[in-house]
């Protein structure tokens, strides 16, 4: 069952992510990603910018507090609802300023909540470079459970996975869309966000965002290089509470292959040069 997507039209919308300091966090992704910054109070904070928001709530850092997937129309997020419970998975009501009522949220096998809506138009005045969030990557003690539920419950399509020498697999990349992936997980130590990803489109814009962090004092947490899944160039950085952050350009589109099963080696993950691998 590779083709079992249910909407080729879900796409990652926002995140929602927890800091020690809300307000610093946010500062960090006006400053460096371009984006306006709201005060819903001194425990929460939103940055919106061209096609990327995050949201920033006052806990312990670097943990998820949801991911939110869109929708094109409530007719696509009916269909998604209605997988979910023939699934029999608990749906829970979401309200959320950003999104449509009917909104709803479900837990992985990890309890990171996922979120389903279709986004209201939202208002920004900061003018900054093209960079959409285009995924969240995360990291689990047991892959095989992530897979089941994003692959088999809820209908994401494997593009591409990532096994070692004993055919166990330790990466997986999953689509909601045309793109590459939405969603991926990398077998890891801990559970958790591993990175999320802004996809500029063209090389010569990571270029441009490189300059940019590079005038405020930023430098390169890894990269440049070139995935062997997905095939895109990247860069990665840190922000203040150590989140990783990667600029990617040129991903796959895919309009109908199997998966591909890769090496678990430091090539392909970077095909350019050196690597870091999770496990």
């Amino acid at each position: 069952m590779h083709y079992n997507i249910l909407n080729p039209e879900v796409f990652l919308d926002h995140l929602s992510i927890e800091s020690s300091n809300p307000k610093r966090i946010a500062q960090f992704y006006s400053k460096n990603m371009m984006m306006d910054t709201i005060s819903i109070s001194k425990n929460e904070w939103h940055c919106i910018g061209s096609n990327r928001l995050l949201i920033f709530q006052k806990g312990t850092n670097k943990k998820l507090s949801f991911a939110a997937f869109g929708c094109k129309s409530q007719k696509k997020l009916n269909k998604i609802k209605e997988r979910v419970l023939l699934n029999n998975i608990e749906i829970k009501k979401f309200n959320s300023i950003y999104l449509k009522k009917g909104s709803f949220s479900v837990y992985d096998p990890d309890k990171n909540k996922i979120v389903f809506g279709v986004p209201l138009k939202r208002k920004f005045k900061k003018k900054g470079y093209h960079a959409p969030l285009q995924h969240l990557t995360l990291q689990s003690l047991d892959i095989k459970k992530f897979i089941n539920f994003y692959n088999k419950k809820l209908g994401f399509v494997i593009s591409d996975r990532v096994v070692d020498e004993n055919r166990e697999i330790t990466t997986c990349f999953l689509r909601s869309n045309k793109q590459h992936h939405t969603i991926a997980c990398f077998k890891a130590k801990n559970i958790g966000i591993d990175h999320h990803s802004y996809e500029v489109g063209e090389w010569n814009l990571i270029r441009d965002w490189c300059d940019h962090i590079s005038r405020n004092g930023l430098t390169l947490f890894w990269g440049p290089g070139r995935h062997g899944p997905g095939n895109n160039l990247f860069v990665f950085f840190e922000d203040c509470d150590g989140n990783k952050i990667e600029l990617s350009a040129e991903l796959e589109l895919i309009k109908n292959r199997k998966y591909i099963d890769w090496p678990h080696e430091s090539r392909t993950l970077n095909l350019w040069g050196k690597s870091f691998l999770r496990i």
